[in-house]
């Protein structure tokens, strides 16, 4: 339910992962501040496991620089 939120939401989403640790409690604290809502995210997720890292990484080179003319092309690519 709070992933449909979010793709139906007006405005940006900020994502900020990669940040130190000292950084991201000033961040939250100033987005806080400007009434922006921020939601949790750990630091490491449990459901992705290293070798999914590198399961999604073939599919992501393969996919680069590909362009799609139609919408039925991008599922063909998957089959």
């Amino acid at each position: 339910m709070q992933q449909l939120a979010l793709v139906n939401r007006k405005g940006p989403i900020l994502l900020h992962d990669n940040a130190r640790p000292y950084v991201v409690s000033i961040i939250v604290q100033k987005l806080l501040q400007l009434s922006i809502k921020v939601l949790p995210h750990l630091s490491y997720s449990s459901d992705l496991s290293s070798s999914d890292f590198h399961f999604f990484r073939s599919p992501d080179n393969f996919l680069t620089q590909q362009r799609f003319r139609k919408q039925e092309d991008i599922g063909n690519v998957f089959q």
